[in-house]
């Protein structure tokens, strides 16, 4: 007998569902909001086999429930499945949207953004103390987790400052798994009347961003992305580009302040404690808890148990990042001394995030530069009052209410 797990999608208790699916075995049946069913792979060893499995697709068409229509456009998880970019698609198809942001995106790019990155970070850890509530507290979530990424991806991609307002609000909805059929239209609406007003521009003008490089590729490359594409590639890079650095940085923060111990290991440390920093952040509290990962073309088994054809399987990298399997007996003690095995928060094979590099940056830059400003820094709340975003996907808190000063 296969357990079965409704899913909460307020996230009331992230990390307890998650043991509580990884306890029950390796393959667990979920129901999702609107009872939909679907598959959740719990263990390490099975994931990282899926996510190289070819008898596995990532393309949502080929999700039975949806070519049935049993899945309406309303449904409150459908604008993070029914997409059209590198993420849902296989083979050559994945291969040629990919290779778009891989000339863009490159490493060496990347590490050019150091510079930026750290004038960004400093700029915002200076505003502080003004950003302070009538109690003294200041939100770190509000007022730096989320401009740091969102300054970042939007120089990166080519979004103008007065359209990231409705960016941020838009990308809120998406992860959200609890808005209403109403809202989700909406929310569909309105980004393809941002993304096209973000074309239109780069068409009359064009600058060093990507925007301006998928355009380019656009008109002289022969594998050129369809308009379609090229939307989706750009809500992609926007949506998963800040949204995950976000809950990182959240993350990172919120475990260095409950674990004094590896706090003061993290001060004491250089430039590779705090990459550890990072590593461990991502392994312990998984930025996206849970995903939609793969449809299976035939009737595959995992670990006993046979999922069969163009059934949803979920990827609970929440689950999966305290597998003791994988990780050891404490695999639910946040340590950065551990040793670093790997973990699947970036996701694996051909779809490792592209973006995994540029997240790793600004945490290890965001993280350790708070610290040094701040080194009283303390939470405003006890932990158990942080609120969790109410999120199936995202894993982080509302709020990070703190005293700058102790």
């Amino acid at each position: 007998m296969i357990p079965v797990v409704t899913l909460d999608p307020t996230g009331t208790d992230h990390h307890g569902e998650a043991a509580k699916l990884r306890e029950l075995g390796p393959v667990v049946r979920v129901v999702l909001p609107g009872e939909i069913h679907a598959w959740a792979v719990t263990r390490h060893e099975e994931l990282a086999a899926l996510v190289t499995d070819r008898r596995v697709s990532k393309d949502w068409r080929n999700w039975t429930a949806i070519r049935q229509g049993d899945i309406p456009d309303d449904w409150p998880l459908i604008g993070m499945v029914k997409v059209t970019n590198m993420v849902t698609a296989d083979g050559r198809e994945h291969h040629r949207l990919r290779k778009f942001v891989t000339q863009t995106l490159t490493p060496r790019r990347v590490q050019t953004m150091r510079p930026r990155i750290a004038e960004i970070v400093a700029g915002l850890l200076e505003d502080l103390p003004g950003c302070a509530a009538a109690d003294g507290s200041v939100d770190l979530r509000l007022h730096f987790a989320y401009p740091v990424p969102m300054q970042v991806i939007c120089e990166l991609v080519g979004v103008p400052e007065d359209e990231r307002p409705e960016l941020r609000a838009l990308v809120d909805s998406i992860f959200r798994t609890t808005t209403a059929p109403e809202e989700v239209i909406a929310t569909q609406r309105d980004i393809y009347l941002l993304l096209n007003r973000l074309v239109e521009a780069r068409h009359a003008k064009r600058g060093d961003d990507l925007i301006s490089d998928l355009l380019a590729a656009q008109e002289n490359d022969p594998d050129r992305l369809t308009d379609e594409e090229l939307v989706g590639t750009m809500w992609l890079m926007l949506a998963a580009g800040h949204e995950t650095t976000l809950s990182l940085i959240v993350n990172g923060v919120r475990a260095l302040l409950t674990h004094p111990d590896q706090r003061a290991v993290a001060l004491a440390g250089g430039e590779h404690t705090w990459s550890a920093v990072v590593e461990e952040t991502l392994r312990w509290d998984a930025p996206i808890g849970n995903f939609m990962a793969r449809y299976p073309l035939e009737d595959i088994e995992i670990a006993g148990v046979t999922i069969p054809a163009g059934e949803a399987i979920l990827a609970p990298y929440s689950a999966v990042g305290r597998d003791p399997g994988q990780h050891g007996p404490d695999a639910d003690r946040f340590d950065i001394m551990r040793e670093q095995r790997r973990h699947l928060s970036f996701g694996g094979g051909p779809h490792l995030c592209l973006g995994a590099p540029l997240a790793r940056l600004e945490a290890a830059i965001a993280l350790p530069a708070l610290f040094a400003r701040y080194p009283d820094l303390a939470l405003a709340v006890p932990p158990e009052q942080l609120a969790p975003v109410p999120s199936l996907f995202s894993n982080s808190v509302a709020a990070l209410p703190v005293q700058l000063h102790g």
